[in-house]
């Protein structure tokens, strides 16, 4: 733990200033990208255990002789870093990659595809294969080995208190994210307002997630779904995102109304679910009583809020369901070309400002099922999605940034361009194949063609 972070917090002004502190000039702006994928023996097509032979310990310790080092709980392996990158676990033992930040698409997919060759190089020896969706085709929920981190038995405990799909959002869901950077506050509040209402766009693109347990859920981002009924104190739209006075420091007073889950101390989780990070800094806590928080426990709580679009230092965009390595890409080419280059970030303020908040409630329970073909005002999500594209396109262009080969960031908007040009979903190009005879090339209504046809 990094010594700044020991440091003890006395008020809340320390909070609103750590958030402050990630302000940088634009010449500083980074792309970092996260990506999960489901692990599944290959024999099998079930998830994949975290001890034994063919194990998720075993991909570890395999990948430990390629320069990445060890990161443990007491004597458990829980994951992996190397040169600003990690390699962590989700509960259900979805892989996750937490890229390093970069100044380019160009380096961020670069780190994607090296990561993505090691584990599958690795994984192959192991039996293990890796799927690119946004929920678990496959498995049910009781099934779903679950991974030794002690913050995860604290949040199992937890979740079906405050919601139906909690336990599904921990162990059978895998997501893309990208973190981006603000100048200031004013263009922090900017970001923050356009990607929070442009998120259900962004899931509509990128809707991956349309089978439960081998069958069609009724959905095309079942994932999507699955956060409005996970925890409401932590997930969801944010309306005060659009008020007047929206700033660092509202947004700090949102993270202190939010339960927490846990304290971390000398390699041990104290269990503290539902009580307030209010009562932590009158050292009034009643699960850890007379001590107050270090700076590491503001960071640990911050981690535990899930909306679609999440602050910490850099904005964290939330709203994508996992994919393959193409779609991995796009994600991050997506927002970077809207929040780096200052006219398309205005005109897609421009596009989405008078938005009402039942706009947006609307949006986030209509998307999941339709996707692309929710109907919004006088046309349709792909409507909006076709001018979000060209907007990027044209930040991306107007950025310049270019490969070896002299191609700019755009390249990595292939695979979106391709679904609006189609009007399909990756969703709706699996439940094709799907109904469609084997006979005919499709599937037979048979899901374990998903882990060759989506593998990577």
């Amino acid at each position: 733990m990094p010594k700044n972070n020991l440091r003890p917090i006395e008020n809340k002004q320390q909070l609103i200033d750590y958030i402050a502190s990630g302000s940088k000039p634009e010449s500083a702006w980074t792309i970092g990208t996260e990506h999960e994928k489901f692990g599944f023996c290959v024999e099998s097509l079930r998830p994949v255990p975290y001890e034994g032979a063919r194990s998720i310990r075993s991909i570890l310790v395999a990948m430990q002789d390629y320069g990445w080092s060890p990161m443990k709980e007491g004597d458990v392996i829980i994951g992996l870093t190397k040169d600003g990158q990690s390699v962590t676990l989700e509960p259900g033992g979805q892989l996750e990659l937490s890229g390093a930040m970069r100044k380019t698409l160009h380096e961020t997919c670069g780190e994607v595809a090296s990561h993505l060759k090691l584990a599958k190089a690795v994984s192959e020896k192991l039996g293990i294969g890796f799927l690119g969706t946004g929920f678990n085709p496959n498995t049910a929920r009781e099934d779903v080995p679950i991974m030794p981190k002690g913050r995860y038995g604290i949040m199992l405990n937890y979740m079906p208190k405050k919601g139906s799909l909690g336990l599904d959002m921990m162990l059978r869901t895998s997501t893309i994210q990208v973190n981006l950077d603000y100048s200031d506050e004013a263009d922090m509040v900017k970001k923050f307002r356009v990607s929070l209402a442009l998120q259900p766009i962004a899931t509509a693109l990128f809707a991956a997630s349309p089978f439960t347990e081998g069958k069609p859920n009724g959905y095309l981002s079942y994932r999507s779904h699955i956060w409005t009924d996970t925890d409401p104190d932590r997930c969801g739209i944010l309306p005060f995102v659009f008020e007047d006075g929206m700033g660092f420091e509202a947004y700090v007073d949102h993270v202190l109304d939010v339960p927490m889950y846990f304290v971390y101390r000398d390699g041990k989780y104290i269990d503290v679910a539902g009580q307030s990070f209010r009562d932590f800094l009158r050292g009034e806590l009643p699960g850890y009583p007379g001590h107050k928080p270090i700076l590491q426990d503001w960071e640990d709580h911050m981690s535990t809020l899930f909306p679609e679009v999440r602050l910490k230092k850099f904005l964290e965009v939330r709203g994508a369901d996992g994919g393959t390595w193409n779609r991995i890409c796009a994600l991050p080419a997506l927002w970077t070309g809207l929040f780096y280059d200052q006219t398309s970030l205005d005109a897609a303020w421009d596009m989405v400002r008078d938005w009402t908040h039942a706009d947006h409630e609307y949006l986030r329970a209509d998307v999941p099922v339709r996707a692309l073909a929710t109907r919004f005002r006088d046309g349709t999500v792909r409507d909006i999605a076709k001018q979000m594209v060209a907007l990027s396109s044209d930040g991306l262009r107007r950025r310049a940034r270019v490969n070896s080969t002299g191609e700019d960031e755009r390249i990595f908007l292939g695979p979106l361009m391709t679904i609006l040009e189609r009007g399909q979903t990756v969703a709706e190009e699996m439940l094709e194949k799907y109904h469609k005879a084997e006979s005919d090339g499709g599937w037979g209504e048979n899901i374990d063609h998903i882990f060759k046809d989506y593998a990577f």
